[in-house]
């Protein structure tokens, strides 16, 4: 095993087990707030691989959290599931639909990729919309206590919550790092830096492509279907523009390309929102002004620029 390697090991799991210490100290606040950036976490996490390691700019990825989402909550609502087959079932529709919107939107670049990834998030949007008698539309539905029941725990329980949150996040934060320790992952990265090169070297980007959407699409659908189960709502606001540019947002404070990156992004936006929210309406020009210094003084995001500048063996 290389020495980078062991730092990297090092550093993700004391993360990990920071991240598990802090369930036992922190007040009931911030113990909520941090089980639903675990889970947030995740989503930016599928984003990243799709972004920052792929090089792939999407705008639509709320289609693919909705769709875990809402396979989940119809799952439990219209079928009749129980949480887990539904959690599944919601982690299903996320690879369907990914791999059908990726088949699609591969075929364009650049610009045009971002358009294409929009309309298809926006036409998911208008669908839920469409079909209110089962979604509710911007209403949405309320998962029951009684139906958020995973082995006997109740995900209703602020500490079972806060445990399932952070599983996920390991599941999602050891995958990638699998991924980037991988063959795989390496050619994603020289998709990303060069793909004209790639493509010399025999590799068929379009395969390795449509398998980086799909993983991403899971990832986020996962993150989509342990949000409505262990906070107990399912809304179509979950599927606007909006859910597709934090995502966005929080890879690019964090670091895109770096596996700790969507975690710190996350936190960072979470909180400067909660707290400039307390303070005056016009949150979001706050928000703004952070993000353009941010921009102008860390270019390449908190993790990027301690790769850059002390911690070369960052993954």
């Amino acid at each position: 095993m290389s020495m980078n390697l062991k730092k990297s090991l090092a550093l993700h799991g004391s993360v990990l087990t920071i991240l598990f210490a802090l369930q036992f100290v922190l007040p009931v606040y911030h113990h909520g707030n941090l089980a639903r950036i675990l889970v947030l976490s995740t989503y930016a996490v599928g984003y990243n691989l799709l972004f920052g390691y792929t090089g792939l700019l999407s705008l639509g990825h709320a289609l693919f959290f909705a769709a875990g989402l809402y396979g989940m909550g119809l799952g439990i609502s219209q079928i009749g599931l129980a949480a887990t087959p539904a959690l599944l079932l919601g982690i299903f529709a996320g690879v369907v639909v990914g791999a059908v919107i990726g088949a699609l939107a591969l075929r364009t670049e650049g610009v045009a990729f971002m358009i294409v990834t929009l309309m298809f998030a926006q036409a998911g949007y208008l669908t839920i919309l469409y079909f209110g008698a089962y979604t509710r539309g911007d209403e949405g539905f309320v998962i029951q206590q009684i139906d958020r029941m995973i082995w006997g725990l109740d995900l209703s329980d602020p500490t079972y919550r806060y445990f399932a949150a952070l599983s996920v996040f390991s599941v999602a934060l050891v995958a990638i790092l699998l991924v980037l320790n991988s063959r795989f992952g390496r050619v994603l990265v020289a998709i990303r830096e060069n793909e004209e090169r790639a493509v010399m070297l025999g590799y068929d980007v379009m395969r390795y492509k449509l398998a980086a959407v799909i993983l991403s699409a899971t990832l986020s659908a996962l993150a989509g279907a342990t949000y409505g189960l262990l906070f107990g709502y399912v809304g179509a606001s979950f599927a606007s523009v909006q859910y597709s540019i934090f995502p966005l947002l929080w890879v690019l404070l964090g670091g895109a390309g770096t596996a700790l990156g969507p975690l710190v992004g996350t936190i960072f936006m979470f909180y400067l929102i909660d707290l400039s929210s307390g303070v005056t309406t016009a949150y979001m020009l706050i928000a703004g002004v952070a993000l353009v210094v941010l921009t102008l003084f860390a270019p390449q995001g908190f993790m990027g620029e301690l790769r850059k500048r002390f911690w070369k063996w960052l993954p």
